[in-house]
């Protein structure tokens, strides 16, 4: 049998479609123009998997079900999206339409955070592990939480929303309302600021930095990449930067092992492309640091996300599996 995984985005609609052994066989995507409206985007759903189907010589017969990774808040029992920002979904019926244009196969639909995070569990750096978590480190911070094998959203489908634990009152103002959200230090976006802010003071303190040459003097191209890159370049400035953000990152992690204790907490997005350069502090603060299990206890093992940008697609394809 294989299975038909969607990993709808603000920009793409990604289909695979995955084998038993949970490897995407072949896969396709198209932009997703939101301002068409939600029939639109799931009849290009529909018609990428087709498409896919066709040309692996496969029919309806042969898939077991389809799954959508969707953002925003999507009960998962009734396969509807009750609400998602960027996505014209308010209480849409995904996984009745796009199982009406499929021939009448189970359509499963969850959220993309969640969605990756079981991805990790069934096929990816978690793999095994009865109690896992998973944070995306990208434009926000996403996450996910798999408990017993299951994802954990809440009774309202709302849970799991990591980015928006506080961990400074007060703090830097959060696109989510809040202030000092977790999310609005230790995303990519939280890590600009930071370098933003830390370059401002440079200038202002009469202090050198090589940041200031990679970037033009203009802090609009600062990345996510910009103090790592100066900071292996030895640069002092930007090796605070590097710590700061890093000592964030540590003390959210912290609360998660806290709270949950899982057996492997993955970290996926791109600032994981730092490698050793992020994981190294990291798990020397949240381990010396962070925890409430120091010693004598088993320890929550942090990893890398295996399975990068296929996760929402191998994560949608696996939501039938119990």
């Amino acid at each position: 049998m294989y299975y038909i995984g969607v990993d709808l985005g603000g920009t793409n609609i990604a289909v695979g479609i995955v084998d038993e052994n949970n490897a995407i066989v072949k896969k396709a995507s198209t932009p997703t123009k939101p301002e068409r409206g939600a029939d639109a985007i799931v009849a290009d759903m529909a018609a990428l998997a087709k498409s896919l189907m066709a040309d692996l010589g496969i029919s309806v017969a042969d898939i077991g079900w389809a799954g959508v990774a969707s953002p925003g808040t999507v009960d998962h029992q009734r396969g509807v999206v009750v609400y998602a920002n960027n996505i014209p979904f308010l209480d849409y019926p995904l996984a009745d339409n796009l199982s009406a244009l499929l021939g009448g196969i189970p359509v499963h639909a969850e959220n993309d955070a969640n969605a990756a995070a079981k991805a990790e569990a069934v096929a990816g750096a978690a793999k095994g592990a009865k109690y896992s978590v998973m944070i995306t480190l990208g434009t926000g911070l996403g996450g996910g939480i798999v408990i017993d094998g299951e994802v954990y959203s809440g009774f309202n489908f709302a849970g799991a929303e990591l980015g928006h634990v506080v961990i400074e009152k007060d703090g830097r103002q959060c696109s989510c309302g809040r202030k000092g959200c977790w999310e609005a230090y230790s995303s990519a976006t939280g890590l600009v600021n930071i370098t933003k802010d830390r370059i401002a003071d440079a200038r202002r303190d009469g202090r050198a930095t090589i940041m200031e040459d990679m970037i033009g003097g203009d802090l609009a191209k600062v990345s996510a990449r910009t103090a790592f890159s100066a900071m292996k370049q030895g640069d002092e400035v930007a090796a605070e930067v590097v710590d700061e953000y890093i000592g964030y990152l540590a003390c959210g992690i912290g609360n998660i092992i806290n709270i949950f204790q899982p057996e492997i907490l993955t970290i996926g997005g791109g600032i994981c492309n730092e490698g050793d350069y992020l994981l190294k502090p990291l798990l020397e603060k949240v381990f010396y640091v962070e925890t409430y299990t120091k010693e004598g206890t088993p320890q929550t093992e942090i990893k890398i996300a295996a399975l990068g940008n296929d996760a929402g697609i191998i994560g949608a394809a696996v939501l039938g599996r119990h």
